[in-house]
């Protein structure tokens, strides 16, 4: 299964350049070029992009509203959006995973990295750093995030927490410390297709897309609070 991958960046050097990379891959070509926020939107419904390697700085509409965009967009459910940015550790990052992106990437990256990144999101998983999950983003999350007074939804992920069952709750935890379904099912003793069950229901249940969602949930409903709190 090819992954189509959609490039939106405001510099055209840039999105040439990836666009070599992409498409010397067999299992991914890129179905799409954006220089705005707004293109990226309507190309990713035109295109059925799968991964949308999204600048947060663009004119006009900037990634993180076309991210939002989205992820509001009942039929871009399936659409995974990776932040390219300049700085890997910074509050945008942290609004870019409250917008719905699955995670982010720096912008100076090496090639195999952007590689993985693109079939890390195609399959549903988080592309967090362990510096920027255990560091900035949760602290951010713990303290309310960003400057963007309603912003916060703690209150209505701490309700819907109600809804998981107690091994839920305890595989989330995992999750939001960035450990793998390999890495969870051995500390928990159980299998990994368990584990695989119990975080496919969790996000049903929340209303999370993937499993950034669960981490940006796991912080904002105050489930897991960063160490030295």
């Amino acid at each position: 299964m090819t992954i189509r991958v959609l490039l939106a960046d405001d510099q055209a050097l840039l999105r040439s350049a990836f666009k070599v990379l992409v498409d010397s891959e067999p299992d991914m070509e890129v179905v799409g070029e954006a220089s705005d926020g707004a293109e990226a939107v309507a190309l990713a419904r035109a295109e059925r992009a799968d991964v949308v390697l999204m600048d947060i700085r663009m004119p006009g509409t900037d990634g993180l509203a076309a991210t939002r965009m989205i992820s509001e967009d009942p039929g871009l459910g399936h659409v995974h959006v990776v932040m390219l940015t300049t700085f890997e550790v910074d509050e945008y990052v942290v609004q870019s995973l409250r917008a719905g992106a699955s995670g982010f990437l720096g912008k100076g990256s090496e090639p195999e990295e952007l590689l993985n990144a693109i079939r890390v999101a195609a399959a549903g998983e988080a592309l967090l750093s362990p510096v920027a999950t255990k560091g900035l983003i949760a602290k951010f999350l713990a303290q309310g995030g960003s400057s963007d007074p309603g912003d916060g939804d703690g209150g209505a992920h701490a309700d819907r927490l109600a809804q998981l069952t107690g091994r839920e709750r305890e595989v989330l935890v995992q999750v939001a410390g960035g450990l793998s379904n390999d890495e969870i099912a051995e500390r928990l003793s159980v299998s990994p297709l368990t584990v695989k069950t119990h975080v496919n229901r969790a996000m049903a249940k929340l209303g999370a897309r993937d499993r950034a969602q669960l981490v940006v949930i796991s912080y904002e409903s105050g489930l897991v609070r960063p160490k030295g709190d």
